[in-house]
C-alpha cells in the first residue's frame, strides 16, 4: 500500500502526523469515484432536513401532562413557561423552537463557514452530527423533565448549530468535484434537505405511536431515538467525504468559454473577507431572502388556506349552507393534509430539477424564471379560489414550492459562478443569514396580515388575497435584485499568491501533483450500496408523501 492509503487517498509525507479528521486525510486517491460524494451529502441533508417535519411534534408536546389535572400555560408569560413544570405548553410556545434553529442555522453557517473551508467536510460533518443528533437528545431530555428551556437549548440552539454546519458542509466539496455540473451537484445534496421531512416525519409519527404505549405522548423518547439515528447516519456520511486535490478535473472535461451569453462565470476567486462586502453578495442575499419569504408564505398557510378557501368543495360538497358534519370536516382536514405531502415532494424534487436546469440556462436566467413565473402564479391563486378550482390551486402551490426549493439549490452554484470556488462554502454560509431573516420575518408578516384582515371583518376565504398579491410584489423586488447582479470587479479578486496561501491553509499544496490521476476509480459495488443506503429511505418517504397526497384527488 505504498502510494495509496486504505481509504483511497494518496499517501503523503506531509500527512503522517495528521489526525483522522484532518482535511488532508480526506484528499482523494486514484481509486475513488466522485459519484460517491453526493451520497455522503445526502446522508447529512436527509437527517437535518427533518427541520421541515418538526410540526408533527407541536400538538403532542402540548399534551405532555395529559394524565394530570394540569392546565395550559397560556395564562403565564413566555419566560415563566420556560421553567414551569405544572402546566402544559401551548402551540405558540413550542413552535418558536423551529424559528430558533432556523435562526441558529444562518448564524452558525455565517460564523464558522470560513473555518469549515480549512477544517474540511469530515470534521465539520461529524461536529454537525454531534450538534444536531445531540441537540435532539437534549431536547428529548427536556421534554422528559418538562423543562421548555432545555428543549430550546437542545433542539433549538445546539440543533441549529448542527443544522448550519451540516447544511454548508457538502457545498464547497460538491462544487469542486462537479465543475461541469455545479447546479446538479448541489441540487442532489440540497434535495435531501427538502426531502428530509418526507423520511423523518413518518418515522417520528411511527416512533411516537410506539412509545405512547408506555404512557405519555412518546415525544421525549422519539426525540432521543431520532437523535441517535441521525448522529450515526450523519457521522457515516461525514466519514465518507473526500475532497479533490488542487487542479483536479473530470476526465476529458475542459472549462467551456460559453457562459450563456452573460459573462457571469468568473475564472478566478474572491476571498470571503471581500466577497461579503461587494454589492453582488448583497444583491444575491436579497434574491434569496425575497424568494424564501414568498415561499414561506405558502408553506406556513397552505393547509389552512386550502380549507378556508374551498371548504367542503375539497371533498365534492358544493352546498355547505347547513354546515359540515364531523365526518365531512375530518375528510376536508385529511384532504388538506395531503397538500402537505405534495409540498414536501415538490420542495424536494424541485431542488434537483431547477438546479440541474441552471447548468443549461445559467443561474441568472433560472432566477428570472423563478420571479417571473412566481409573480404570475401568485397573482392567479386568488382567481383559482374565487372560481372554485382547487385542482389549479394545488398545482399552482406545487409550482411555487418547487421554485422555493430550487432557489436554495441554485444559489450555491450562483455564488461559485460569481465568486469562484475556492471559498464558496464560507460565502454560502454568510448568505444563509438571508434564510434566517426570512424564516423569522416572513411568518410574522403573514400572520399579522391575516389577523388584521380577519379583524376588519373579511371572510376567511378572502383574507389570503391581499397577502398573495403582496408576496407577488416581493418577488418583483427579487426580480430587480437579480437583474442588477454583475460580475465582480477584478480588483476584488484574489491574486495567485493569495490563492496559494489559502490553499496552504487547507493543506492542499503537498498533494496537488496527484490531480491528474486522482478519482479515476470505478463506481463498483460500494457505489451501488451507498446510493441504496440514501435512496431507499428517500423512496419510502416519497411513497408515503404520494399516498397522503392521493387524498386530494
Amino acid at each position: 500500500m505504498d502510494g495509496i492509503s486504505r481509504s483511497g487517498a494518496p499517501a503523503s509525507s506531509g500527512r503522517g502526523d495528521a489526525g483522522f479528521f484532518a482535511r488532508e486525510r480526506t484528499i482523494a486517491g486514484p481509486n475513488f469515484n466522485r459519484w460517491l460524494v453526493p451520497t455522503a451529502a445526502l446522508a447529512i441533508h436527509l437527517c437535518i432536513g427533518m427541520a421541515y417535519g418538526f410540526s408533527v411534534f407541536w400538538l403532542p408536546m402540548t399534551h405532555i401532562l395529559a394524565n394530570t389535572d394540569a392546565a395550559m400555560c397560556g395564562d403565564i408569560g413566555f419566560f415563566q413557561a420556560l421553567f414551569t413544570t405544572t402546566c402544559n405548553w401551548t402551540v405558540p410556545q413550542v413552535t418558536h423552537i423551529f424559528e430558533t434553529f432556523i435562526a441558529m442555522l444562518g448564524v452558525s453557517a455565517a460564523l464558522w463557514g470560513g473555518w469549515l473551508e480549512h477544517a474540511g467536510p469530515r470534521k465539520a460533518g461529524c461536529i454537525a452530527a454531534l450538534c444536531w443528533g445531540g441537540g435532539l437528545i437534549v431536547g428529548g431530555i427536556g421534554v422528559m423533565v418538562h423543562q421548555l428551556w432545555l428543549v430550546y437549548l437542545g433542539a433549538g440552539v445546539l440543533g441549529g448549530i448542527g443544522q448550519g454546519l451540516g447544511y454548508i458542509t457538502p457545498v464547497s466539496t460538491l462544487i469542486k468535484w462537479f465543475p461541469d455540473r455545479r447546479g446538479m451537484a448541489t441540487g442532489f445534496a440540497i434535495m435531501g434537505y427538502g426531502g428530509g421531512a418526507m423520511v423523518g416525519a413518518p418515522l417520528a409519527v411511527l416512533l411516537m405511536g410506539h412509545f405512547t404505549g408506555s404512557g405519555g405522548t412518546g415525544v421525549a423518547m422519539t426525540l432521543v431515538v431520532l437523535g441517535a439515528i441521525y448522529m450515526i447516519v450523519m457521522v457515516s456520511g461525514a466519514i465518507g467525504f473526500r475532497v479533490p486535490p488542487n487542479g483536479w478535473k473530470p476526465e476529458g472535461w475542459t472549462p467551456s468559454e460559453e457562459d450563456h451569453g452573460s459573462g457571469m462565470i468568473t475564472r478566478r476567486h474572491v476571498h470571503l473577507d471581500r466577497a461579503w462586502k461587494t454589492k453582488q453578495f448583497w444583491l444575491i442575499w436579497g434574491v434569496l431572502f425575497l424568494n424564501v419569504t414568498a415561499g414561506i408564505a405558502v408553506i406556513s398557510m397552505a393547509s389552512p388556506m386550502l380549507q378556508d378557501v374551498f371548504g367542503g368543495a375539497l371533498v365534492g360538497i358544493q352546498d355547505t349552507a347547513a354546515g359540515l358534519t364531523s365526518a365531512q370536516k375530518a375528510a376536508v382536514v385529511a384532504a388538506a393534509a395531503g397538500l402537505v405531502g405534495l409540498i414536501s415532494l415538490f420542495n424536494s424534487v424541485g431542488r434537483l430539477f431547477w438546479a440541474s436546469l441552471s447548468d443549461k440556462i445559467g443561474r441568472k436566467n433560472t432566477y428570472y424564471t423563478f420571479f417571473v413565473l412566481g409573480i404570475i402564479v401568485y397573482c392567479l391563486l386568488p382567481t383559482w379560489g374565487h372560481l372554485g378550482m382547487p385542482a389549479m390551486f394545488v398545482i399552482s402551490i406545487c409550482i411555487i414550492l418547487s421554485m422555493y426549493g430550487g432557489g436554495f439549490a441554485t444559489v450555491p452554484a450562483y455564488l461559485a459562478d460569481i465568486f469562484g470556488t475556492q471559498m464558496v462554502g464560507a460565502i454560502h454560509g454568510r448568505l444563509l443569514t438571508a434564510w434566517s431573516a426570512a424564516g423569522i420575518v416572513g411568518p410574522l408578516i403573514i400572520a399579522a396580515l391575516r389577523e388584521a384582515q380577519l379583524n376588519a371583518g373579511l371572510a376567511p376565504s378572502q383574507v389570503y388575497d391581499r397577502t398573495l398579491y403582496i408576496m407577488a410584489g416581493l418577488l418583483f423586488l427579487g426580480l430587480i435584485c437579480n437583474a442588477l447582479v454583475r460580475p465582480v470587479k477584478e480588483s476584488d479578486q484574489m491574486t495567485a499568491e493569495e490563492v496559494e496561501h489559502e490553499r496552504s491553509l487547507q493543506h492542499d499544496d503537498s498533494v496537488s501533483g496527484s490531480a491528474e490521476t486522482a478519482a479515476r476509480g470505478k463506481f463498483g459495488v460500494g457505489g451501488v450500496l451507498a446510493w441504496l443506503g440514501v435512496g431507499v429511505p428517500f423512496l419510502i418517504g416519497l411513497y408515503i408523501a404520494l399516498a397522503k397526497a392521493a387524498a386530494l384527488f
